[in-house]
């Protein structure tokens, strides 16, 4: 038998305020035709007086263990992803274990910007068969609108805030692409590539900066990187695109998702998209559209899903799981 890491529930958490493209026209030589033309981004939500990315985080991790029937206690781990964490630290993690009531297990952040819920994922599931936990919250949560540079017309309008959080939890499997769980991950990385996404400032620095992109390049790297990625992640778990229930892209940009859809060879009405509603929210974006989905009726007990990401460092990677 082989242990994998099944997910037993799906939640997310987006502030209350929804930002149209329209917003942008009275401060920025802009348009929503000018963005949703770029970027297929339609509106955003940014993060209200009392949203924290640790607060947003437990609001998605309370509607998670509440998908899957668990209370706080009955998870061993919490892996976090986010680069907006409140505080230097603690971890936005061991802040949601105190505010979800959680007295046991451990709580870590992971930092890999938008393809943290990926990495996230890959260190959970590591986590759950080696044995070192039965269940553990992936959350991803990021308040992006914290960060922008409101002058820099080319990406203060493609970020938004928000939480999306799974419940994973240890079962035994045949050991065949037919188990559900995770079947498989890939992890990536290029250092040399870190002045394509970054943030121009840090506690080291003694500058809190601002986002920084350039969109050509990052978009030229993540067509090309996301569709190997997710096509590696299928030869380790044994299945081919046309096995693919669902791919669940990062969403950043709608020419990303769809160059990357058909590079892959996979039509677009197996494709997840929520980028219309949420913008850009980084480590948020793949856990919140996977709880999209799947309260959406679209993804279903059995499908088998791709997620892929890529952020900035650059790095990048995918995840095959089975619903």
């Amino acid at each position: 038998m082989t242990l994998r890491a099944v997910i037993k529930g799906a939640g997310h958490y987006l502030p209350a305020r929804v930002v149209e493209n329209s917003e942008f026209e009275a401060t920025l030589d802009t348009s929503d035709e000018w963005i949703k033309s770029r970027s297929g981004i339609e509106r955003r939500h940014f993060a209200t007086e009392g949203d924290t990315t640790s607060s947003m985080a437990c609001a998605a991790a309370t509607a998670a263990l509440k998908d899957a029937g668990m209370v706080a206690d009955d998870i061993d781990a919490i892996v976090l992803a986010t680069s907006t964490a409140d505080f230097t630290f603690p971890s936005a993690a061991t802040m949601v274990q105190a505010q979800l009531g959680m007295t046991r297990g451990f709580a870590f952040d992971v930092q890999a910007v938008c393809a943290g819920f990926i990495y996230a994922l890959a260190n959970a599931n590591a986590l759950i068969v080696s044995g070192q936990a039965k269940r553990a919250l992936v959350i991803g949560a990021e308040t992006f609108s914290k960060i922008m540079d409101w002058t820099d017309r080319g990406t203060c309008v493609l970020f938004g805030d928000g939480a999306g959080a799974i419940v994973l939890e240890a079962q035994e499997g045949a050991g065949s692409p037919e188990d559900r769980g995770i079947l498989s991950t890939d992890l990536n990385s290029d250092g040399r590539l870190r002045d394509l996404l970054y943030v121009d400032g840090g506690v080291s620095t003694g500058t809190s900066g601002y986002l920084r992109m350039q969109g050509n390049q990052v978009f030229r790297h993540a067509v090309e990187k996301l569709a190997a990625t997710a096509n590696t992640a299928m030869d380790k778990a044994g299945v081919s695109a046309e096995d693919v229930d669902w791919i669940v892209p990062h969403q950043a940009n709608i020419r990303i998702i769809q160059g990357t859809a058909k590079k892959m060879g996979v039509a677009m009405d197996r494709v997840v998209v929520t980028v219309q509603d949420h913008g850009n929210t980084s480590a948020a974006s793949i856990p919140l559209a996977l709880s999209v989905a799947r309260a959406n009726g679209q993804i279903k007990a059995g499908d088998l899903v791709v997620t892929e990401a890529i952020g900035g460092g650059l790095a990048w990677g995918a995840v095959v799981l089975r619903w």
